[in-house]
């Protein structure tokens, strides 16, 4: 058989093939409807005058016949604050769009929120509206709109190779307060300048853009001023579902050297997903100002929740927790650190070898030569953490003073366990039995060591812990007083 014959043969077979294969055909029953993967697509808080993130739909056709889909069409029109693409197009109609048998569709939406005159979240709905056969199905299309004070960057200063786009927010001699009616929306820093403070108060949220925060120039001061009932919250601008507990999504809040009488205080604040939580740095003098923390969380920064050099830090009631290198982070500087508790269980990297707490009396130069800072720390009643074998890390040269006191802790160290000076009626590689190490530090057995095993004296300083619960007599170790629950 001659290869010509053999090609005539197949393309027979082919030509037959396609002749006895059925072809389907348009279903006009009525009893033959679209199915959805939702019956309502909503969206979370949307800040006005910003797109929202782009949400699903998929239509399916689930029969054995193709169908076609008559119309489909947003109910409020060009006027609709919903936006829609249908198999790769965008319009608020479509027309005749068929369906094959079994397949599917894939549509996406999106929705920008005008801003009115509310200060409270507010709703805004449409439909999507499908016709076929002569049946008449609706999805409905929710959003919860926000109005915002925005924040935006109109100048841009270079430092070091960085670029920093800023807004000044508070000037030089002025202070500026930021009120709880509306949320705070920051692209790029809001920058505090020399001799000007921030006042955040109690209540307020404030959210930042990827790569952005607050920056407290030199000599300037921000105070972030929450009480227990109205904390103040910084975290990303990202709102859906799945940023919930993602790392990264914004820059930090940065605090260069400070004048004297000028302190930065961060009370009652929740500080999350960012890059660092609170960074303080003496750059380019001494500072002659203090950051006080009290009554505050910072949890799920990517690289550390306190970053410091050369500061003195005072930290009272308060939770560092889950972060990407350290949680505390510190080259050189005075610090005190009373009712703590630091825990590192951060899970979004596995070979991360990071820590609770990492400090160290030099830090290198672009040579890679060691320069030297004076460092001194004294931690009480605290509780210092995590998967690690050693999570209280010291690295310390000869050529600066450098002390450190643990009075009353819960330490994980097997380099420390043996009995080393600086630790005070410490216990360690006990485990302390936290609710979860996820997101949630309170302690959740009565069989913790750390009940009752702190240090009075230190108790009676912060006699109500980070809930308010009372720990005067016998305090636990730790933010948290431990309540059966």
């Amino acid at each position: 058989m001659t290869k010509r014959h053999i090609f005539l043969i197949l393309s027979l077979f082919l030509l037959i093939g396609q002749a006895c294969k059925k072809e389907h055909q348009i279903s006009l029953d009525p009893n033959q409807k679209l199915t959805f993967s939702a019956d309502t697509v909503l969206f979370d808080t949307v800040f006005t005058s910003l797109g929202s993130a782009t949400h699903q739909l998929r239509i399916y056709n689930e029969h054995s016949d193709d169908l076609k889909i008559s119309s489909v069409r947003l109910v409020g029109g060009e006027a609709s604050p919903f936006r829609f693409n249908l198999d790769g197009e965008s319009a608020t109609e479509f027309y005749d769009k068929v369906i094959p048998a079994g397949d599917s569709l894939f549509s996406f939406l999106r929705v920008t929120i005008n801003p009115n005159d509310l200060n409270s979240p507010f709703v805004v709905e449409d439909e999507l509206e499908f016709v076929t056969n002569g049946n008449t199905q609706v999805i409905k299309l929710l959003a919860w709109g926000q109005n915002a004070n925005y924040i935006v960057a109109d100048k841009v200063v270079t430092l070091g190779n960085v670029k920093y786009p800023y807004h000044i927010v508070a000037d030089s001699l002025q202070t500026t307060v930021w009120t709880n009616e509306r949320p705070y929306v920051i692209y790029g820093w809001a920058l505090i300048n020399s001799y000007g403070t921030l006042k955040i108060e109690a209540g307020t949220h404030v959210y930042c853009h990827q790569d952005g925060g607050i920056f407290s120039w030199s000599d300037g001061q921000l105070i972030i001023d929450g009480t227990a009932d109205a904390p103040v919250v910084v975290q990303g601008d990202r709102l859906e579902p799945y940023y919930k507990d993602t790392p990264g999504q914004w820059g930090q809040i940065l605090m260069m050297d400070g004048r004297a009488g000028a302190d930065h205080r961060v009370s009652h604040a929740i500080i999350r997903n960012g890059t660092i939580g609170l960074n303080c740095q003496s750059a380019l003098k001494a500072t002659e100002c203090a950051l006080r923390i009290d009554n505050t969380i910072v949890e799920n920064q990517s690289t550390a929740g306190l970053y410091s050099i050369l500061y003195a830090v005072e930290a009272k009631n308060f939770v560092i927790a889950n972060c990407g290198s350290a949680n505390v982070w510190a080259f050189g500087g005075d610090y005190r650190f009373v009712h703590g508790t630091i825990a590192n269980y951060w899970s979004a990297n596995e070979h991360s070898k990071n820590v609770a707490v990492y400090i160290s009396n030099y830090a290198l130069d672009e040579n890679y030569q060691p320069f030297y800072y004076p460092f001194n720390i004294e931690m009480d009643n605290c509780i210092v953490f995590g998967k690690q074998e050693d999570e209280f890390v010291t690295q310390f040269g000869p050529d600066a003073d450098s002390t450190f006191l643990l009075d009353h802790c819960l330490v994980k160290s097997e380099k420390f366990a043996n009995g080393t000076s600086g630790f005070n009626h410490c216990m360690f590689n006990l485990e302390p039995y936290f609710a979860n190490t996820a997101n949630d530090f309170h302690i959740d057995s009565i069989a913790s060591p750390v009940i009752g095993t702190g240090n009075p004296l230190f108790g009676n300083e912060l006699p109500y812990d980070l809930d308010g619960v009372s720990r005067t007599g016998s305090p636990d170790i730790g933010a948290y007083q431990y309540v059966p629950r």
